[in-house]
C-alpha cells in the first residue's frame, strides 16, 4: 500500500483536467538535460518500460524542473522528495485553506462528484486537522493486532494460489496469483461475501484510472461509475454491519470512537475504498514487477532460493528498485525553494519516487538489484513519508512475503515465458500480464 497508496497506500494524483495558470508565473525552469539524455515522457511506452535513465538525467540536471505538459515541477532527488513529503507548506489538497478561485484553480466538473467525494474524504487526500482526526479513528480499527491476525489467512491464500498455479504448469502470474491474493485478503478483512468479490478488482481498476496524468474522458466516466457503484455497495454493507456487527474491519470502523467522535458513513466508505485501491495496486504491481526483476537477475533469484531467510531484505529491495508508485503529487500552499529555484504558491510538485529510490546520494550502487541490501538500511520512499505515510504498509509487506515465500517453498525454478507489455499508465506502473512456466 502506497502512501498511499498511496499507498501508495498509496498515494494518488489530482484528477482534475488541465487547470488555469497558477497565481504567479513560474520562474524559468532548471537547465534541461543534455539532448542525448532520454526525455521525461510519461506517455511514451519506452519511457514507461524504463524511466530510470531519464530520472538519472533529471537528477544530473538539477533539483527542480518545470514540466510544461502537466504544469508541474518535477522533483527527482531523494533528500528533496523526503523533505517535501513532510513539509506542511504543501498539501494533498488546498481546500482546507483556499477556495478553488483563491488558489487559481478550477473546481472539478460537477459530473465528477461521485469520484471527488469518494477520493476527497479518504486519508490520502485529507490534510490536518481532518486527516489527524480520521486517521486516529481508523487506527483504532486497523491496528497492528488486526494485521497480525491476518497472517494465517494470508499464508493460506498464498499457498493455495501458488500450489494451483504450479500444478497447472503456470500461466499468467498476474491473473492467477498477484491479483487474487490482495483482493481475497481485503475481502476477508472486510467481511465481503465470496460471491461479491469479483466486483472489487474492476471497481479498483476503474477508480485508479483517474490517478494517471491527464485522464481521458472515458477513464473519468469509468471512475465515476465505479465510485457510485462501489460506494452504494459499501453503504448497504455498512447498514448490515450496524444491525449485526461481526469480527470484520467494517464492524470495527463502525465501533471506532474517541470520546463522542465517530467516523461518518462517507469517511468509512472512503477508507475502505482506499484500503482496497492503494494496497491492492501496490501489492499486485510489486509482485509482478518484482518477479520480472528476479528473472532478469537470476543470480539474485538463486540466492533467495538458497537462502530464504533473505526474503525480508529481498522484498524491501523490490520495493526500492522498481517502485509501483512512480509519482506523488502535492500542491504548494506557500512559496517554497528547491535548489535555489522558487516554486510559488499555487504550483504543483510531482515527487518522483522512482527517481528518489535510485538516487546515488542516498543508496550505494542504486541501479544494482541486490537482495542482500539490509532491510534496516533500505529507507526507500515507496510507502511515502510524513503525514500520509501508508497506513497499510505492514499488510502489503505481509502479502508480498507470503506470496514470494510460497513460490520459493512450493514452486521453485519458475521461468519467464515471454517479455511482458507494460500498461500505458505511468503513475501506477505495472505490466499487462506475466507469463510464467516451469
Amino acid at each position: 500500500m502506497t502512501s498511499s497508496p498511496s499507498a501508495h497506500p498509496a498515494p494518488t494524483p489530482d484528477p482534475r483536467p488541465a487547470a488555469p495558470p497558477a497565481p504567479a508565473a513560474p520562474p524559468a525552469p532548471a537547465a534541461p538535460p543534455s539532448p542525448l539524455a532520454p526525455p521525461f515522457d510519461p506517455w511514451s511506452p519506452s519511457f514507461v518500460a524504463d524511466p530510470y535513465p531519464a530520472y538519472a538525467a533529471l537528477r544530473a540536471a538539477g533539483r527542480a524542473h518545470f514540466f510544461e505538459p502537466t504544469g508541474q515541477w518535477l522533483i527527482p532527488h531523494y533528500d528533496d522528495v523526503s523533505a517535501l513529503l513532510r513539509d506542511r507548506r504543501l498539501g494533498r489538497t488546498y481546500l482546507h485553506r483556499f477556495s478553488h478561485e483563491e488558489f487559481g484553480r478550477q473546481a472539478p466538473p460537477a459530473a465528477y462528484e461521485p469520484f471527488t467525494t469518494l477520493n476527497g474524504n479518504g486519508l490520502l487526500d485529507l490534510e490536518a486537522p481532518a486527516h489527524s482526526r480520521v486517521r486516529r479513528l481508523v487506527a483504532k480499527a486497523f491496528t497492528p493486532r488486526t494485521v497480525a491476525a491476518l497472517v494465517p489467512t494470508v499464508e493460506r491464500l498464498a499457498t493455495e494460489l501458488v500450489t494451483a498455479f504450479h500444478a497447472d504448469g503456470g500461466g499468467d502470474l498476474l491473473a492467477r496469483v498477484a491479483e487474487p491474493l490482495p483482493v481475497a485478503v481485503i475481502a476477508e478483512m472486510l467481511g465481503i461475501p465470496a460471491a461479491d468479490r469479483p466486483l472489487l478488482r474492476p471497481w479498483s481498476a476503474a477508480i485508479t484510472g483517474m490517478f494517471e496524468l491527464n485522464p481521458t474522458p472515458r477513464a473519468a466516466a469509468a471512475a465515476v461509475r465505479a465510485s457510485e457503484e462501489f460506494s452504494g455497495y459499501l453503504r448497504e454493507l455498512i447498514a448490515v454491519r450496524r444491525a449485526d456487527p461481526g469480527e470484520d474491519l467494517i464492524s470495527a470502523l463502525i465501533a471506532a470512537r474517541e470520546d463522542e467522535d465517530v467516523l461518518s458513513e462517507q469517511e468509512m466508505v472512503s477508507t475502505v475504498v482506499l484500503l482496497l485501491n492503494a494496497g491492492h495496486e501496490a501489492t499486485v504491481n510489486t509482485t509482478t514487477v518484482g518477479w520480472l526483476t528476479l528473472f532478469r537477475h537470476p543470480d539474485q533469484l538463486r540466492l533467495l532460493h538458497e537462502e530464504p531467510g533473505r526474503l525480508r531484505d529481498g522484498v524491501e529491495e523490490m520495493l526500492r528498485y522498481d517502485t509501483p508508485l512512480q509519482m506523488f503529487e502535492r500542491w504548494v500552499l506557500d512559496d517554497i525553494e528547491v535548489g535555489g529555484t522558487l516554486i510559488p504558491r499555487g504550483s504543483e510538485v510531482a515527487l518522483l519516487f522512482g527517481a528518489a529510490n535510485r538516487d546515488p546520494a542516498r543508496f550505494e550502487a542504486p541501479d544494482r538489484f541486490d537482495v542482500t541490501r539490509p532491510a534496516e538500511g533500505n529507507r526507500h520512499l515507496t510507502f511515502g513519508a510524513g503525514l500520509h505515510y501508508c497506513l497499510g504498509a505492514p499488510l502489503a509487506r505481509l502479502e508480498l512475503a507470503a506470496s514470494f515465500g510460497a513460490f520459493l517453498r512450493l514452486a521453485p525454478g519458475p521461468r519467464l515465458l515471454a517479455e511482458p507489455t507494460w500498461r500505458p499508465g505511468y503513475v501506477i506502473r505495472g505490466v499487462e500480464e506475466l507469463r510464467v512456466g516451469w
